[in-house]
C-alpha cells in the first residue's frame, strides 16, 4: 500500500443523521424549556470530557471526541477501546440514510434476532461543513489500487493502520468510498476536530426510518424524498446473510 499520503484540498458539505430518542427523551423529563435546557446542560457536563480543539463546536460534532470513556465497538477507521475519536459522515444525505439503515438492521438483528421488527425510528439528519488542506482520497490514485481492502465488508484492519499513519502525518480527513450505499456514494471520516469549517449545522433534516418484512424504508417529509433498501440490499456482509425477514 502506498505511504506517500500526498494531502490535498477538501472542502465541501457532509450529512450525518442522529437518533431523536435522546431529545425526545429529555422532553418527557421536563414541564418547560427552561427545565429541558438545565437537564440537557447537566446530561452535557456528565457526559467525558471534549478535547480543548473540539470545545467550541457544536455537541454534535465534538461528541465522538471525547475522552474517557472505552469505544465500544470497533469501526471502519477506529479501533475499539480508549482510541482516538473519529467524525464519520457522508457527501450525501442519501448515503447518510444507507449507513444508518444498515448499521440500524445490523444493532437490531444481532441484540433482537427472534424480536417483531420494531416501530418506525426519527432521525435528524445534520449538514455540516468541512475544509482542510489535509485530506487523502482513498477513491483516487495511488490508494484506490487497493480499493478491496478499504471496502471490505468487516475485515477493518488496514483501514485502521491507514488511520495510525494518517494520524502520524497530521492528516484531518479521509474520503473513502461508503460500503453500505448501493449507490457507492463516498463517506468521510475525519481525524481532527480542525476539519469542520463551521461550529454548527448547516441544515437539518427528520428522517423517518422503518424496517418490516419488505426491507428498509426512509422517509423524509420536508423536503419531500423516499429512499427504499429491499431485502438483497445488505446481504454483502455476511452478518446479514441468514437475517429472518417474515417475524410475526
Amino acid at each position: 500500500m502506498p505511504l506517500d499520503l500526498e494531502p490535498r484540498r477538501y472542502a465541501g458539505t457532509c450529512w450525518r443523521l442522529v437518533n431523536t430518542r435522546f431529545v425526545s427523551g429529555i422532553l418527557s423529563l421536563s414541564d418547560t424549556l427552561a427545565e429541558e435546557t438545565d437537564l440537557a446542560t447537566v446530561v452535557a457536563d456528565s457526559k467525558h470530557a471534549v478535547p480543548a480543539g473540539c470545545a467550541h463546536l457544536h455537541p454534535w460534532f465534538a461528541a465522538p471526541f471525547r475522552t474517557g470513556a472505552p469505544y465500544p465497538v470497533a469501526s471502519r477507521f477506529r479501533r475499539a477501546g480508549h482510541t482516538a475519536g473519529v467524525f464519520y459522515a457522508a457527501e450525501t444525505v442519501a448515503t447518510a440514510v444507507a449507513e444508518t439503515s444498515f448499521y440500524a438492521l445490523l444493532a437490531f438483528f444481532e441484540n433482537a434476532p427472534d424480536s417483531p421488527w420494531p416501530p418506525p425510528v426519527n432521525y435528524t439528519a445534520f449538514a455540516t461543513a468541512i475544509a482542510t488542506d489535509r485530506a487523502v482520497d482513498l477513491t483516487a490514485p495511488p490508494f484506490a489500487a487497493d480499493a478491496a481492502a478499504w471496502t471490505h465488508p468487516t475485515d477493518y484492519a488496514a483501514c485502521q493502520s491507514f488511520a495510525d499513519t494518517c494520524r502520524a502525518a497530521n492528516i484531518a480527513a479521509i474520503r473513502y468510498r461508503s460500503v453500505r450505499d448501493p449507490q457507492a456514494g463516498a463517506n468521510l471520516a475525519l481525524l481532527s476536530c480542525t476539519a469542520f469549517a463551521q461550529p454548527a449545522p448547516l441544515d437539518r433534516q427528520t428522517w423517518r426510518i422503518r424496517i418490516n418484512a419488505f426491507g428498509i424504508q426512509a422517509i423524509c417529509d420536508h423536503p419531500e424524498a423516499r429512499i427504499g433498501f429491499d431485502r438483497a440490499t445488505f446481504t454483502t456482509d455476511p452478518r446479514l446473510a441468514s437475517l429472518v425477514w417474515d417475524r410475526n
